[in-house]
């Protein structure tokens, strides 16, 4: 099956994808600014048919995808996976005029999206948000409140942003909105983040929004987001493995190099037994990935399990993975530039957006439970 054993073709795809990646991403990726949005290495992703793969592919494709850019180039996936977080809710609820004018955009990098969930009170506990969308009419609301820690913020050029339609009903009084970024009212502001990535906050002074914005039904909004985050949560653990992979490689060129205490440092039992948990624990979260992905594709009912435990499993490996790398390389690994230093902040934020690590614990528990009948007391 897929999730054990790659075909041929697939193996070959993403060592091209690597490859691509250091050659021609790598250095657009080198040329933007931290913190800001590379529309150049949007440009070049589309050129590639990368970003129009986002929406004519599984969540293997994406997972695949996504592991094979991080292992050359963080920047340039984490591009590529905003873009699909953004706009995977008007592709699988956008209407017509919603899909045609936007998704040709997005698939060719000229167009940048972003997903506005989290707030200032509501990270995590993403039912309690509370930016309100208020009648103005019928069929018609204005958005009051803010959002926070939003990727591609504030330059984003249209956000799917999630508001309570209804106070008080929890989950279920939630609705999804297309809102362009020239909509009056709309503002934001820059966050200056432990890696530099392009994330802000927004601020919402009733701003006008209509049915024809609503994406999908409302008050059924919740549920576009928890299905947008059951495909992409294991594609974030397939970006947490490819940082991983990264890691592990450079551990193995240095460790086969160095020399100290009159030997190479892979002679040495204490670092070969680190170097192999290190590649244990990655190619089991590798393979967790895999299976969650083909889960999601066949249509299977436990996909929020199964997403939960690959997002959670991949991202503490990963984080155990580059902390170990950096330890085995000193501080040589520490300086401003070296790759395990970028892969050190990199390796933080995953275990917290898209669900944090207790998040996906709660999930798993969840589902557990509500698949298993009570026994006898």
């Amino acid at each position: 099956m897929p999730a054990f054993s790659l075909e041929p073709e697939q193996t070959a795809w993403c060592a091209e994808l690597r490859t691509t990646a250091a050659q021609r991403l790598r250095p657009l990726a080198d040329k933007g600014e931290p913190g800001r949005v590379n529309r150049p290495l949007l440009a070049e992703l589309g050129q590639l048919g990368l970003l129009a793969r986002l929406f004519s592919s599984g969540a293997l494709d994406l997972c695949l995808m996504r592991e094979s850019l991080a292992q050359s180039c963080t920047e340039a996936e984490t591009a590529l996976a905003l873009q699909g977080l953004g706009a995977h809710p008007v592709h699988a609820h956008g209407s017509p005029a919603q899909r045609e004018r936007w998704l040709p955009r997005v698939s060719d990098g000229s167009a940048v999206a972003a997903f506005a969930l989290s707030e200032p009170g509501a990270g995590s506990d993403a039912a309690a948000l509370s930016l309100a969308a208020e009648p103005d009419g019928a069929g018609r609301w204005r958005l009051t409140g803010a959002k926070r820690w939003i990727s591609n913020a504030p330059e984003a050029d249209f956000y799917t942003v999630f508001a309570r339609t209804t106070p008080g009903a929890g989950a279920r009084g939630v609705t999804a909105f297309l809102v362009p970024a020239d909509r009056p009212g709309l503002t934001g502001t820059p966050l200056d983040m432990l890696s530099p990535h392009p994330i802000g906050a927004l601020d919402f002074d009733a701003v006008p929004v209509t049915a024809d914005d609503v994406l999908g039904e409302p008050d059924r909004g919740f549920a576009v987001a928890m299905g947008t985050l059951n495909l992409f949560r294991p594609s974030v653990g397939a970006f947490a493995v490819g940082m991983a992979r990264a890691a592990l490689d450079a551990t193995l060129e240095h460790t086969r190099r160095r020399e100290a205490f009159g030997g190479r440092l892979m002679d040495l039992q204490t670092v070969s037994h680190q170097v192999a948990e290190m590649a244990l624990r990655t190619e089991a979260a590798r393979l967790m990935v895999y299976a969650a992905a083909t889960a999601y594709d066949e249509g299977a009912a436990d996909v929020p399990k199964r997403a939960a435990m690959a997002k959670l499993l991949a991202t503490e490996t990963a984080q155990y993975v580059v902390d170990t790398a950096v330890q085995l390389h000193g501080a040589r690994a520490l300086h401003r530039g070296h790759l395990l230093e970028h892969l050190y902040r990199e390796v933080r934020a995953p275990r917290i957006y898209e669900g944090a690590s207790e998040v996906q614990r709660a999930i798993i528990a969840k589902e557990l439970y509500a698949t298993t009948q009570e026994g006898p007391r």
